[in-house]
């Protein structure tokens, strides 16, 4: 399936009036993670915008060590998804605390910045965008648009970067992935 990039969400729609923004129910871990979910692949173009615009002014400060973070953190994400794969514990443990696993990548990749250059442009232009996003995503609430958006991408019907890496992380809503077994039970 052809990968698609998402559209640019309107701005006000990404920044509305406080009424679209709650605190999410930290008790019911399930709902804000879905939550969660939902508003980065709905909003995945503009938060790349935002992570682009922090990225552009520490590489602009730092290009080297910016290069060198980025280049680490990849690769640490990706050895930790292709572990993840090869190992069923690992696996579960991506799926049930996904925030656990992403403090982990984010954690290994901070002390391996620290031995090959700056820190600081680790945590300005790497962990900022994702934290920025992170919050953003927690607190917004989702509207019927954003939440059809996201069961045509956890159906199949359009893939998109955001998907793929959530894809990669084991994290879909959960409704989503009751309709995709749904329909692939309908197939057979």
């Amino acid at each position: 399936m052809e990968v698609q990039v998402a559209p640019l969400r309107a701005w006000d729609d990404f920044f509305p009036g406080s009424d679209r923004f709650s605190r999410p129910d930290f008790k019911d871990i399930s709902k804000w993670n879905n939550r969660v979910v939902s508003n980065l692949l709905y909003y995945q173009t503009n938060y790349l915008m935002v992570a682009a615009a922090v990225v552009s002014i520490v590489g602009f400060l730092s290009p080297l060590n910016m290069l060198i973070g980025g280049t680490v953190v990849v690769l640490v994400f990706m050895g930790f998804v292709w572990v993840s794969h090869n190992k069923d514990i690992l696996r579960r443990m991506k799926k049930q605390y996904p925030t656990s696993f992403v403090v982990v990548i984010m954690l290994s990749s901070y002390f391996l910045i620290s031995y090959l250059g700056d820190v600081m442009v680790f945590m300005f232009g790497i962990t900022l965008p994702l934290l920025l996003m992170f919050v953003h995503a927690s607190l917004r609430l989702r509207n019927i648009k954003n939440k059809l958006e996201n069961k045509m991408e956890g159906i199949g019907l359009k893939k998109t970067p955001m998907g793929i890496i959530l894809d990669a992380l084991e994290q879909q809503e959960d409704s989503i992935n009751k309709l995709a077994d749904y329909i692939s039970k309908v197939k057979e």
